[in-house]
């Protein structure tokens, strides 16, 4: 029997808490300063995935040069703390 929409969203949210709980439980053991530096890089990674959803919907030349520009900066500040 094929489950419903609502049981797979639940379960995605259960396996992201699952991640999240995993991801949190092997931060403890990092001190604060590479904690910091791992927040950010996460930070980084969705402003980075925000831009891109922006930038493809972006229609004006001006818009989209200032996103481009938003996308080096994120990737540049990427690179510098990876």
């Amino acid at each position: 029997m094929a489950r419903g929409w609502e049981s797979k969203a639940v379960e995605a949210q259960i396996e992201e808490a699952s991640e999240r709980a995993q991801k949190e439980s092997a931060m403890g053991d990092l001190s604060p300063e590479m904690r910091a530096r791992l927040d950010r890089l996460e930070s980084l990674r969705l402003s980075r995935a925000r831009t891109l959803a922006q930038l493809e919907r972006a229609t004006r030349p001006a818009h989209r040069a200032m996103l481009q520009r938003t996308l080096q900066a994120i990737e540049a500040e990427m690179d510098e703390l990876s």
